[in-house]
């Protein structure tokens, strides 16, 4: 078994858990080899990553049909599966084979690949833009609003929650599309099949496009997103389900 070992050099506590991983991985005559987040190689068939879910998201994007699992030292750590204090027991889950994988849908843009999802807003910040949406070349509505977020099952917990979207069961084959503070009562989130081709488009203002919550530079005036035929494949080492990680880690249903 070869291992990737993915760290963020961002985060202060990293190098104590590299060191302690590693050290691990050495007694237990483990062939691996480390890698900064931004200096990432193809290499083991099996990826640890020490960060938090932005890590994991960017790894996963990477090393897409390898199982990836994540070791949190971020805040909340929805995709990750130990603390700093269960790495020895995780890789003898892992090296015993106790573990299970989720193959996990992405979308595609051009050459950008997203884990979670495509957040479309105007370049200028703070106005709101208007946006024609398009489902497989046919028109469907417009919006005036801050942006739009397409988004996996996957990511319906991240940006797409927070902006009013629904949670989406990881394996549904099925995308939603979330507007972020539209300026009309009547746009509401739409789950649509995961084969359907979104194109987004405006009309005087140019579109900013952040993927998986990475900023990018180039404004164009319409984006077409759809499917990827590229999988991420998430490792779990725990037996919770997803209900109870929404329980757990979003605290879901919960009285304030």
């Amino acid at each position: 078994m070869k291992i990737n070992v993915v760290f963020n050099k961002e985060i202060s506590a990293y190098s104590n858990v590299l060191a302690n991983l590693e050290k691990i991985l050495i007694q237990n005559h483990i062939d691996f080899k480390s890698f900064d987040i931004d200096n990432m190689q193809k290499y083991g068939d099996f990826t640890f990553v020490i960060g938090g879910d932005g890590t994991l998201l960017k790894s996963a994007r990477f090393y897409e049909g390898t199982p990836v699992l994540g070791i949190n030292l971020g805040r909340l750590g929805f995709l990750s599966q130990a603390g700093a204090d269960e790495i020895e027991k995780t890789v003898i889950r892992v090296l015993e084979k106790k573990y299970s994988i989720e193959e996990r849908i992405m979308l595609e843009s051009a050459n950008s690949l997203a884990l979670n999802d495509f957040v479309i807003k105007g370049c200028t910040p703070s106005r709101t833009s208007k946006f024609y949406l398009e489902i497989n070349n046919k028109f469907v509505c417009d919006y005036i609003a801050d942006g739009l977020i397409i988004s996996t099952p996957t990511g319906s917990t991240a940006y797409g929650l927070s902006a009013g979207g629904p949670v989406l069961y990881p394996s549904l084959d099925a995308l939603v599309i979330v507007p972020i503070c539209p300026h009309t009562l009547n746009a509401r989130p739409l789950v649509v099949p995961s084969g359907e081709i979104i194109n987004v488009k405006t009309s005087d203002k140019l579109l900013s496009v952040a993927v998986d919550g990475l900023d990018t530079t180039e404004c164009v005036k319409e984006i077409s997103i759809k499917k990827s035929k590229k999988k991420a494949v998430l490792a779990f080492i725990n037996d919770d389900s997803f209900y109870s990680v929404l329980r757990n880690k979003l605290h879901w249903g919960i009285s304030p």
